[in-house]
């Protein structure tokens, strides 16, 4: 049985190659452990303006890297114009390190992609950041804390305008595999976003099946009121019945379709993409 896990890992690792080969890939951090890289994917058509951009961390419990999950959403944000990157963090499989590493890498990234706006050509004042499960735990990390607890460099933050979160893991201290990834008790308690809540966050979009045995449907639903409760704007859409990887596009191709629809309109809606342009007529 031990010997399925390596080949589990090297055919995860292949799938993710062959869906990145038509990504732009850069590194965006040096570490002890090794380098880290951003996978990009750039809209076809060309823009004068700088662009929005959304930003992918995956699923795992912060264990194994597959920033292919979100190729599918990453496609479908640069065909309407954004630039998208699917992110890749320290993981204990590669690296051997845990959560609070891959919390540094996250924000260190949305810096870095700031940092370089004028030569990724992307607005740094129009950054979202998306993830699923501890993905999404990362994500919320980057805007949880209070401002003089969160990095800056060159003049920028890491705060992103918006949060795009899909089955989302927001309680680490009492969730046993999320706890085991942090060093203690103590720190899993002090990242864990439903501890978190305050006024002035960006605006939230959590997508969450009922049925969820992973993260539990429950706390995301009470992080929500807190959140609203402090006047931020944090929506939820629930989806009766479904488990924790309902949304992505190999599980089933109308979830995916309805999460990232919804998704879109909600950023369009921010101001942060533009409205879909209207299809010219049929001749």
């Amino acid at each position: 049985m031990n010997e399925f896990f390596p080949k589990a890992t090297l055919l995860g690792a292949a799938k993710d190659r062959e869906m990145l080969k038509d990504a732009t890939t850069r590194v965006y951090a040096q570490r002890p452990e090794g380098d880290l890289e951003a996978h990009l994917f750039f809209p076809e058509k060309a823009s004068t303006s700088p662009r929005a951009v959304v930003i992918f961390f995956h699923g795992g419990f912060w264990e194994s890297s597959m920033p292919g999950q979100f190729v599918p959403h990453g496609l479908h944000f640069a065909s309407r114009g954004a630039v998208a990157i699917c992110a890749e963090t320290r993981v204990s499989s590669k690296h051997g390190t845990g959560a609070v590493e891959a919390i540094d890498d996250a924000r260190e990234l949305i810096l870095w992609v700031r940092q370089h706006a004028a030569e990724l050509q992307i607005d740094p004042q129009r950054v979202i950041v998306g993830g699923s499960a501890g993905g999404a735990s990362l994500a919320l990390m980057t805007a949880m804390p209070k401002e003089k607890f969160l990095p800056t460099a060159g003049g920028f933050d890491c705060c992103p305008q918006a949060l795009l979160l899909f089955s989302a893991l927001v309680e680490l201290k009492n969730h046993a595999q999320a706890s085991a990834r942090f060093p203690d008790a103590k720190s899993a308690k002090q990242s864990s976003p439903l501890r978190m809540a305050r006024r002035k966050l960006p605006p939230m979009l959590f997508f969450h099946g009922k049925a969820d045995r992973i993260a539990p449907f429950a706390a995301v639903q009470a992080f929500q009121r807190k959140l609203r409760w402090r006047g931020n704007r944090c929506e939820l859409v629930d989806f009766e019945k479904e488990d924790h990887s309902f949304f992505n596009f190999h599980v089933s191709h109308g979830h995916f379709e309805r999460t990232v629809r919804a998704a879109d309109h909600f950023l369009v809606e921010l101001g942060l993409l533009d409205p879909e342009e209207e299809h010219e007529a049929a001749e």
